[in-house]
């Protein structure tokens, strides 16, 4: 497998969400191995420690993203500890299952919550400092942030709207030297079915049937995926903005 260390992270800064499993504990990874001093944000205290004590340039902050004012809160404890922030990995999120028949408000408002609003407020909160540093925002979308999901429509509306979120700021935000850009994944190895509250045989079959559709041949692994945020967050892509790459064996293409 490719490396997921380039080499340009030494002593910057960044914020990962959803640190504590998946894609967001291999991204925070990669970027403590790079160099980078890393802050890991989630809700479940014990999966960040765990994420934490893989490297020891990881710190970790326990908190629910969604809460008003969280997005100050972690952006001042990064600045706080470091001096600076060069980095906003957006990368929290849940999912749902929901045909239209059984469409739940509240439902559709967690996702939002949690999918669009939350990381727009931390983007709001780390732009001072991002301006500072030309740094850059990567969103993570889906494959199903561009392509219809049959029975998850109100999951894949929130991925869209994080990539046209991407494209928008990365237009009212190139001239100030903030790059925003997305990695939108296609069905991977994480628990974000299991958190969403679906059975394991429900899981397994999910997989199975995306597996069996995937020109590659099997799901993505969350180094796939934190192997992309590093390229595309690299100090040195000064000229890679606004862009939604997608990592998904090809899925996309059937």
């Amino acid at each position: 497998m490719p490396s997921t260390t380039p080499l340009n992270f030494a002593d910057r800064v960044a914020i990962v969400t959803g640190a504590g499993s998946g894609i967001g504990r291999a991204t925070s990874m990669a970027l403590a191995e790079s160099g980078a001093h890393v802050l890991g944000v989630g809700r479940r205290k014990d999966p960040l420690e765990e994420t934490a004590r893989a490297h020891t340039n990881i710190a970790i902050l326990p908190l629910d993203i969604c809460e008003e004012g969280a997005a100050d809160t972690v952006v001042a404890a990064a600045v706080e500890r470091w001096g600076r922030l060069d980095l906003l990995v957006n990368n929290a999120g849940t999912t749902a299952v929901m045909p239209l028949a059984e469409t739940d408000r509240a439902v559709i408002t967690r996702l939002f919550a949690l999918n669009v609003t939350a990381p727009s407020m931390l983007a709001h909160a780390a732009l001072p400092h991002l301006r500072d540093s030309s740094g850059s925002i990567v969103n993570i979308s889906s494959t199903y942030g561009h392509r219809p999901m049959a029975g998850g429509a109100h999951y894949a509306a929130t991925k869209s709207a994080m990539e046209q979120l991407t494209r928008s700021w990365a237009l009212e935000l190139a001239s100030e030297g903030v790059r925003v850009n997305a990695i939108a994944p296609g069905p991977t190895e994480t628990d974000v079915l299991a958190a969403a509250g679906l059975a394991q045989d429900t899981i397994d079959e999910m997989f199975t049937y995306e597996r069996d559709r995937i020109p590659t041949g099997r799901l993505g692994n969350p180094k796939d995926v934190a192997n992309w945020i590093l390229r595309i967050a690299d100090p040195l892509s000064t000229h890679v903005t606004g862009q939604v790459l997608t990592i998904d064996g090809g899925l996309e293409l059937v």
